[in-house]
């Protein structure tokens, strides 16, 4: 059977895994609550038919509101078969984002998880005039809920008239429309369509190397392509979907279920990391000179298998003293890890293949569907420091500037009512992505920067402040950085510190900030300040000396998507950065 439209998708995977009993689950008051592939068609087709009913027509836009949950994807799967276009927002956005999506999109109808949300946007409802009904998927009194959606259409269907509109809609037409404000701040909506999202998900496919009794762990927004396309791969392969109950349940829920699969970005492998050296910190004696000494064993790890027998020896000690543990924090099932949304610190992914947690790393962009390239467990597939090898139907070239242009059936079909902003970033058929990169053994994409990102100190050098951001994560000490320069002699930092690996280190070094606890006065110590620069000149030899950190600001703000520094895929807004600690960046280059 072809795939051609997104809502192909299920018929096809009630073909293929017909007694698939937890193609999707989430958990309700404590339990986990699966719907079998045939539980999940008959909802998405009782909701499609209540739509027709509620006089929903083909290119309508339809928004909905949820963290993940199986109900996302009823909603998803429903609007797209009758041919409307399905705008997923984010669940953290303020008031008036909301209020510009709504009227940007035009947006006929909402659906949203529940009487919290609602009360968020009930405000801008009134002055969003194209919204005429809102749903949630939990009953409340004064509420309509989507399940009268689902009564509606299983009291009324209409086989033939939405075999008419499923027959009308061709793979080229638009699908989605996905606003992004990415790190400028400026909201695009970008148009995807069933070709885009169905070729990225096939061709990404035989990575997990997962066979139908597969389980994924999902708890990345769905509202974002990254999950959204990779949920469509998964069940395209008919692996399970289990939704995270949240951020803060995500390791329970890994070791509850041992899950064989999950999507992630480097900031949560950071921390969990950190967390694991942090708990090293605090051993003493024997115990900590074996994990020391594992964790060093790991990071020389050679992935394509050029480990000496000496080395392997080793390995197999550490693995059965120190790997092992890990192993079983992530569920003991662990497969693969897939990464993407930023750049992993090489020397992550090498410990944790050492550790036997595989990490295959990606690359792409909602533009693009969004993979362009990805790491894979296949013989060859696999390069730490790049986000490996193209997808088979993707074209990369680089740019004389340096600049990654990318085509294939992934590419969208352009920013939403902005045929002029399309115009500039897809040139001959070509999508210029703003990222900087460079082919590695002409298979490998390796990303080398932003291009938007660059600044130019005074002595005429360009610093590309991902890569020293990247390397100086390297220290457990830190838990976030922006590096800054423009114009200056020399690049500066402005640093949130990991105040719990600091607390740790203090302590087991008897320190003076070992019984300091607020992080205000934290970052006034001299002792600590002396740590996290003495880890950053450690660090800068790993720099060219234009790249070098030679000053620093600590903060002790925390930098989320709530504190606005922060999007949904965890990108730090650089322009939000530099107005907030403008004071601060300009005390460093006094």
């Amino acid at each position: 059977m072809t795939i051609e439209r997104l809502f192909d998708l299920l018929p096809y995977y009630l073909k293929k895994y017909p007694q698939k009993q937890d193609a999707l689950a989430g958990k309700v008051d404590g339990k986990w609550v699966k719907y079998s592939i045939e539980e999940y068609v008959e909802i998405v087709n009782d909701l499609a038919n209540g739509l027709l009913q509620l006089g929903v027509e083909k290119g309508d836009r339809i928004a909905s509101i949820s963290p993940n949950a199986p109900e996302w994807n009823f909603i998803d799967q429903a609007i797209m078969a009758v041919g409307a276009i399905h705008v997923p927002i984010y669940p953290t956005i303020s008031s008036s984002d909301y209020e510009y999506i709504f009227n940007h999109a035009e947006v006929k109808m909402v659906f949203m998880a529940g009487k919290e949300l609602y009360h968020k946007v009930k405000d801008v409802l009134p002055i969003s005039k194209s919204v005429k009904k809102v749903y949630t998927f939990t009953k409340h009194d004064d509420l309509s809920c989507y399940k009268e959606v689902i009564k509606l259409g299983k009291d009324n269907p209409q086989p033939d008239k939405l075999k008419e509109i499923q027959d009308s809609v061709k793979t080229d037409d638009m699908a989605t429309i996905i606003y992004t404000s990415g790190t400028t701040g400026t909201m695009k909506g970008v148009m995807l369509s069933h070709k885009n999202l169905i070729s990225n998900a096939v061709a990404t496919a035989p990575v997990p190397k997962l066979g139908v009794e597969g389980k994924a762990l999902s708890f990345l927004p769905l509202c974002h392509v990254y999950e959204r396309m990779l949920n469509y791969m998964e069940q395209y392969n008919g692996i399970s979907v289990y939704y995270a109950e949240n951020m803060a349940k995500i390791i329970d829920n890994i070791q509850e279920l041992k899950v064989d699969m999950m999507s992630t970005v480097p900031r949560l492998l950071e921390r969990v990391f950190d967390r694991i050296m942090a708990k090293g910190d605090a051993l003493t004696g024997v115990k900590k000179s074996i994990f020391n000494w594992a964790v060093d064993l790991g990071f020389k790890y050679d992935v394509k298998g050029n480990n000496s027998a000496w080395y392997n020896l080793q390995l197999s000690i550490a693995d059965k003293l120190v790997f092992s543990k890990w192993r079983e924090a992530f569920g003991g099932n662990m497969k693969v890890l897939v990464s993407g949304g930023a750049a992993l610190q090489p020397r992550l992914g090498r410990i944790f293949w050492a550790a036997n947690i595989p990490v295959c790393e990606g690359y792409g962009l909602t533009e693009t569907s969004p993979v362009i390239s990805v790491n894979t467990l296949d013989k060859g597939g696999l390069m730490i420091g790049s986000v490996g090898p193209l997808l088979t139907d993707v074209e990369v070239k680089i740019a004389e500037d340096g600049e990654i242009l990318s085509r294939g059936p992934n590419l969208m079909l352009g920013y939403y009512k902005e045929e002029a902003l399309t115009k500039e970033v897809i040139v001959d058929g070509w999508f210029h992505t703003g990222d900087l990169g460079e082919m590695v053994d002409g298979k490998f994409l390796k990303i080398t920067g932003r291009k938007k990102d660059l600044f130019k100190t005074s002595m005429g050098k360009y610093v590309s402040p991902g890569h020293v951001e990247d390397t100086m994560k390297e220290s457990v000490f830190i838990d976030n950085i922006v590096v800054v320069g423009e114009s200056q002699r020399f690049a500066g930092a402005i640093i949130v510190p990991n105040f719990d690996a600091l607390k740790a280190h203090c302590q087991s070094e008897k320190l003076d900030c070992a019984g300091v606890n607020d992080p205000q006065d934290v970052i006034k110590l001299n002792s600590v300040r002396k740590l996290i620069l003495d880890d950053i000149n450690r660090l800068n030899k790993k720099l060219g000396a234009h790249e070098q950190v030679k000053t620093i600001a600590l903060v002790a703000d925390t930098w989320d998507v709530e504190s606005g520094i922060v999007t949904a895929k965890m990108s730090i807004k650089r322009m939000v950065i530099n107005q907030r600690y403008k004071k601060q960046i300009e005390e460093m280059f006094k």
